[in-house]
């Protein structure tokens, strides 16, 4: 059994070791800070894509919240409000969910439409009716 006296003697972590001094406490703070920023942007602009995009920028806020509290606060309302919208989802009926997934798979395409036009120039709805011509 753990007695506050083992917790004491107990080694420290690396980030503990880091912290422990002025120098180690800034350059993490900053580390830490341009680190979650980059993955939060990929993530931001991931977001319109179809793929991982908000997984992404929870990740970057999970590599925040390491270091920043009001990331860790932020980190655990998403984390409530997405298991609160799961939940909600689960108890649906059929049709609901279906029509849910509908919404969201035209909201997809949109998003693949929209992204396809503006770096291509191409429309894919323009292309699919001269092929089924």
């Amino acid at each position: 059994m753990s007695t506050k006296a083992d917790e004491d003697r107990a080694p420290m972590g690396v980030l503990d070791k880091i912290r422990a001094n002025p120098t180690g406490r800034l350059a993490l703070k900053i580390g830490i800070g341009v680190l979650g920023g980059l993955v939060v942007a990929v993530g931001i602009v991931l977001i319109p894509f179809p793929g991982p995009g908000w997984a992404i920028v929870i990740l970057g806020l999970a590599i925040w919240a390491v270091e920043f509290a009001w990331a860790k606060n932020l980190l655990e309302f998403t984390k409530r409000h997405v298991k609160a919208w799961t939940s909600w989802i689960g108890r649906q009926s059929l049709g609901v969910r279906a029509i849910i997934g509908v919404v969201g798979m035209i909201f997809v395409a949109a998003i693949v439409w929209v992204s396809v036009k503006l770096s291509f120039g191409i429309d894919l709805i323009q292309e699919a009716r001269d092929w089924l011509s």
